[in-house]
C-alpha cells in the first residue's frame, strides 16, 4: 500500500477565507493575529495558509486520556482527586454541549456585537462551583525540570494566559457566570527515569491562572479593522516567517532578473 503523504497545498477554498460562509475567528487565529498581523491578514484576508508544522501526538494523547478521567468524574458529580489535593471547590460541569464545546470544529461561539466577528475556542475542561460559576480549564503537557507550579512569562506562557481569558469571555458571553481564577492540569514527563520500558513517568499538577478578559474588546476590534483593509500590515516582531519570505523573495527575484539578462 502506498504512503499517503501530505502535501502542502497554500491556496485555501474561498470559503473558509475572512467573508466566506465557513469563516470564524477562533481562539488560536487571534493569537496569531498578536504574533503577527501580517501573516495572519495573508492567511486569513489573503487565503494562503502559513505552512503548518506536525502534530504534537503524545501531548493529544495525555489530553484525550485527562479528558476521559474527569469525564467518569464528571457522570459521577464528583471531584477528581486532584481537585481535592489541591482544595478546589468544584466538580468537572456536566453540560449537554460539552463534546461540541471540545470540538475543535465546533466549539463555543459567539457573534462580538461591535465587529461583528465570529469567535469560537472549543475548551478542553470546564468545572463548576457549588455556587453554579464556571471555572476554565485547559490540559498541557510537557518535559522540564522541577515541578511546574505557576506559570513563567515566555510566550507560551503568556499565551495560555490569554487562551483562557478568551475561554472564560466565550462562557460569558453565553450567559454564564465564571471565576476569575482558571487552571492548567499540567502533565511534567520526567527525564531522570533509568530506562524507558515503554512508558513515561508524569508528574500531574494544577496551576492557577488569573484569566484576564479586558484586552479582548480592543483586540477585537483590530482584528476587523486589519481585515477590512486594503493595507498590508506590519510584521510581528518575533515572526520568523514574514523575514524568510523578503529574505527568500529578494535573492529568487535577483537570480530571475540576472538569468533575463543572459
Amino acid at each position: 500500500m502506498a504512503e499517503y503523504v501530505k502535501r502542502y497545498n497554500p491556496n485555501r477554498s474561498a470559503e473558509w477565507n475572512y467573508g466566506g460562509a465557513k469563516w470564524r475567528l477562533s481562539r488560536s487565529k487571534i493569537d496569531f493575529f498578536i504574533e503577527c498581523p501580517r501573516c495572519f491578514y495573508v492567511d486569513n484576508k489573503l487565503g494562503t495558509k502559513r505552512p503548518g508544522f506536525p502534530s504534537f501526538n503524545l501531548n493529544i494523547a495525555v489530553d484525550e486520556l485527562f479528558k476521559k478521567e474527569f469525564d467518569h468524574y464528571r457522570k459521577k458529580q464528583q471531584p477528581h482527586p486532584i481537585m481535592k489535593k489541591y482544595k478546589i471547590d468544584a466538580v468537572p460541569f456536566a453540560h449537554k454541549d460539552m463534546d461540541m464545546w471540545r470540538d475543535n470544529f465546533v466549539g463555543l461561539e459567539t457573534t462580538h456585537e461591535a465587529t461583528g466577528l465570529v469567535v469560537s475556542g472549543a475548551v478542553d475542561d470546564i468545572w463548576v462551583t457549588p455556587e453554579g460559576k464556571l471555572i476554565v480549564v485547559d490540559y498541557k503537557s510537557t518535559s522540564k525540570d522541577g515541578s511546574i507550579t505557576a506559570l513563567g512569562d515566555s510566550p507560551w506562557e503568556v499565551q495560555y494566559t490569554r487562551q483562557l481569558g478568551v475561554y472564560r469571555w466565550l462562557l460569558e458571553q453565553n450567559g454564564f457566570e465564571t471565576e476569575d481564577t482558571g487552571y492548567l492540569v499540567y502533565a511534567n514527563a520526567s527525564k531522570e527515569e533509568p530506562n524507558f520500558d515503554d512508558k513515561l513517568i508524569f508528574e500531574t499538577t494544577v496551576v492557577p491562572v488569573e484569566t484576564d478578559m479586558s484586552w479582548l474588546d480592543d483586540t477585537l476590534a483590530a482584528i476587523k479593522t486589519c481585515l477590512e483593509s486594503d493595507t498590508i500590515p506590519a510584521a510581528g516582531d518575533m515572526c520568523e516567517h514574514c523575514p524568510y519570505r523578503e529574505a527568500a523573495g529578494k535573492k529568487l527575484l535577483k537570480l530571475h532578473q540576472a538569468n533575463k539578462k543572459k
